[in-house]
């Protein structure tokens, strides 16, 4: 009996303790060095879920003389501290600075690992980060559940200002571009030649287009294409020493736009548009049948008001 006591209370026990979130829960994060000084962690080609907490995400740092630079914190509270964590395990050097290419949830909603040194984004950026946090962060507690527990959508507060600068030995250019989001940051080291492009570029996985302006889109993508750079680190997809990335989402977008204009221009309704083949080029991206879906959603409307106004000129 005073054994079965002993095993109650110890189930008690058990129950009543306040076990940390991390247990389990662990993103895995390996640095992969792909330049001196230069580290990506790359995400899985996949949607968020509660399997992969939103580690989906490609995100960076520069190890410089000064200090770390980061580009963009993840997904979560839970992946900035485990990020802080392996950027800790490569180098000495405190973190010096944090720069958010733009204000989508799982490149900034690992903030809160960062807290303590300044965050930098483009203003258009922080405003979009101000307005639709909250949203975000309700969506993606469906989506990915305790990954996310604790996580807030911690703003960036310091604006970044386009141009060049040394830092620690890095001579390091932001680049205030458009197209993806209304305020699109890339990050290019002139010293090792790296390219952070953020969500400009995706390879080998659909582009999202939830506040996307095609036109814009593709005039960033030349502008990128134009800059002397040697690797290329996309917003998703693996990194590399060519133009890939840049040639297939600029094939993609140049696609979705003649298939919706041409759609609006025929009559076409959304359901007949969801039933459309996707072109072979494009079929095997990952998730190309599900990014081409909600693009419909997305950015069809705008297409038929663009039709309905031309008529009623006429």
């Amino acid at each position: 009996m005073n054994g079965w006591r002993a095993v109650r209370w110890a189930l008690l026990l058990l129950a009543t303790m306040n076990f940390p979130i991390e247990a389990g829960l662990d993103y895995l994060l390996k640095p992969r060095r792909i330049a001196p000084d230069t580290y990506v962690f790359v995400g899985l080609a996949e949607d968020f879920s509660r399997s992969n907490g939103g580690n989906i995400v490609n995100t960076g740092f520069i190890v410089t003389t000064e200090g770390v630079l980061v580009i963009d914190t993840g997904s979560s509270r839970l992946y900035g501290e485990q990020m802080r964590r392996a950027i800790a395990a490569v180098t000495d050097q405190p973190v010096r600075q944090v720069l958010i290419t733009h204000h989508h949830p799982d490149h900034y909603f690992g903030n809160q690992g960062f807290r303590d040194v300044p965050i930098v984004a483009l203003a258009g950026s922080i405003g979009g980060m101000k307005q639709e946090g909250g949203a975000f962060a309700d969506n993606l507690y469906r989506m990915a559940g305790d990954w996310m527990r604790d996580t807030e959508p911690l703003a960036a507060l310091q604006e970044a200002r386009p141009g060049r600068s040394t830092i620690g030995g890095h001579d390091i250019e932001l680049i205030a571009l458009k197209g993806h989001t209304q305020a699109d940051l890339a990050v290019l080291d002139h010293t090792t030649g790296v390219l952070f492009a953020g969500d400009l570029v995706f390879w080998q996985r659909a582009a999202t287009t939830p506040h996307a302006a095609i036109a814009d889109w593709l005039a960033a993508l030349d502008r990128l294409q134009a800059l002397k750079w040697k690797t290329i680190v996309p917003g998703h997809g693996e990194p590399h020493a060519d133009a890939r990335g840049i040639a297939q989402t600029r094939g993609y977008l140049k696609w979705l736009d003649a298939t919706l204009r041409q759609a609006a221009a025929d009559g076409r309704d959304m359901p007949e548009l969801l039933r459309i083949p996707l072109p072979a080029e494009f079929a095997g991206i990952a998730l190309a049948r599900q990014e081409f879906d909600r693009s419909i959603a997305h950015l069809y409307r705008d297409f038929e008001q663009n039709v309905l106004s031309g008529a009623t000129r006429q």
